[in-house]
């Protein structure tokens, strides 16, 4: 475990807490431990660069609760069972699940090329029907849901402080609805209330259930996994900025009728991304998955440029904003290469360190993160780097997904490098330059520095 922490007490991670609003102190459940949730993708698609941006997110808050010393239950969801998903398998010819497997499998693919740490676990809804089929019962037993028509549906009214968390009120959602008159809402004792599950169309996949065929709710899903993988309360529950209202409000609405107990210690939630200034969206075609932009982006780029922004804030994808991220990126890995330049003040690293964890503590600011990771970069390219330096850059970048696999030049190309060395040592310039030019022509290009010469693979 990287840089795990000295003392409990120099652990001070700051939250902001969407249910409060407010910015809280992180306490964990258990002594060095976090259980967390994240919603994952409903698998009918490519993931878009809105779900990476959750991916990544989450991600880079678990390694740095790693980093600080935490062990991290991180448990994120596949939704294999949706409309979304029994539409695609029509238009596609194939079965719900032959989709769902396709895109599970595009996903893992995916998050791979962003550098995004496998979850502890990735449960599948299919895997947890009896579970669900169990925990809508203990709803209608304690008169929180009622069936009607093979449907049920939870009962709005009987929550306390619904929509507390999307900083709505109950009578202000009965308003909004009090129009409606589709055949669903006919069917329920109050516009409000939601789903916890639906009687099958003809043809549509489906479980046996005490109410008749059909299958869960989307929010029911959550709950279920949730709670049985993590228990009844659980430290932090995260998600996109879109998934406040209505999908988490009703997480936290069920469970905590089933449980009688907070389901959730603090919400997190990321910000959108927008498409040249304008939010991303499928009605307006700028709509761009991962998989597309993985063949002209390297993974560690699109990571990298998500880390520029906080979590919390919206980001603004450009050409210019991701080739910009691609030369920042491309200035640590060549200041992560150079070789050691001898003695380090040892003060002077752990300064850089404590600056770096004062930035991550306050909400996993990692755009002030990464600016001390630049701050650091110039002192080692100023003449600071020894194997306890480059441990520390390493640690920190890890962080945010960025790992540099140290390329080795064969022995020919070392002995040409060293030759060049020795020729501009004796001032032979013109050999320097033939050297030179021969290495570019092998597609390597050379830097040169008062200390030394490095080198780098030209794309």
């Amino acid at each position: 475990m990287t840089n795990a922490k000295n003392e409990k007490e120099t652990i001070m991670i700051k939250i902001y807490d969407t249910m409060t609003r407010n910015m809280r102190e992180f306490v964990p459940i258990k002594d060095g431990k976090v259980k967390m949730y994240v919603c994952g993708p409903t698998v009918y698609n490519y993931i878009h660069v809105g779900n990476a941006r959750s991916a990544i997110a989450f991600d880079t808050i678990r390694r740095y609760l790693e980093y600080r010393g935490y062990e991290v239950a991180y448990i994120s969801n596949f939704t294999d069972v949706d409309d979304k998903i029994i539409n695609r398998a029509k238009e596609e010819g194939i079965t719900p699940q032959e989709v769902a497997d396709k895109y599970i499998a595009a996903f893992r693919e995916d998050v791979t090329a962003l550098g995004i740490k496998p979850a502890t676990r990735n449960p599948r809804v299919v895997e947890f029907m009896a579970d669900i089929i169990r925990f809508v019962s203990d709803l209608i037993e304690k008169g929180y849901a009622y069936e009607s028509q093979g449907d049920v549906y939870f009962r709005v009214e009987k929550s306390h402080n619904y929509a507390k968390l999307a900083n709505k009120t109950l009578e202000d959602l009965e308003l909004g609805a009090s129009g409606r008159t589709d055949e669903e809402t006919a069917r329920k004792e109050n516009p409000v209330d939601f789903a916890l599950w639906k009687a099958a169309k003809p043809g549509e996949i489906s479980w046996d259930s005490p109410w008749g065929p059909g299958r869960p709710g989307w929010h029911i899903e959550c709950s279920v996994m949730s709670t049985e993988i993590l228990g009844d309360t659980i430290d932090i529950h995260g998600g996109g900025a879109d998934l406040e209202f209505p999908h988490h409000t009703n997480e936290i609405a069920q469970s905590e009728a089933k449980t009688g107990k907070t389901f959730a210690n603090y919400w997190m939630h990321n910000g959108f991304v927008n498409i040249d200034n304008v939010k991303m969206s499928k009605s307006l075609g700028n709509f761009i998955t991962v998989h597309d932009a993985l063949k002209t982006i390297d993974g560690q780029v699109l990571r990298f440029f998500f880390a520029t922004q906080h979590y919390r804030k919206p980001i603004n994808f450009t050409e210019k904003a991701v080739r910009d991220a691609e030369t920042n990126l491309k200035y640590l890995k060549n200041t992560y290469e150079q070789p050691f330049t001898g003695t380090v003040d040892a003060g002077e690293l752990q300064a850089f360190k404590d600056k770096f964890v004062a930035a991550m503590d306050e909400d996993f600011n990692t755009a002030n993160g990464i600016t001390v990771v630049f701050e650091m970069a110039k002192w080692i390219n100023s003449g600071n780097y020894d194997a306890t330096v480059k441990d520390a850059l390493t640690a920190m970048l890890e962080v945010f997904g960025i790992v540099f696999v140290e390329e080795v030049l064969d022995e020919e190309i070392e002995a040409l490098i060293q030759k060049r060395q020795e020729a501009r040592a004796n001032r032979d310039f013109a050999t320097a330059d033939q050297i030179r030019d021969q290495l570019e022509a092998q597609g390597i290009k050379l830097l040169d520095t008062k200390e030394s010469t490095r080198w780098q693979r030209m794309p």
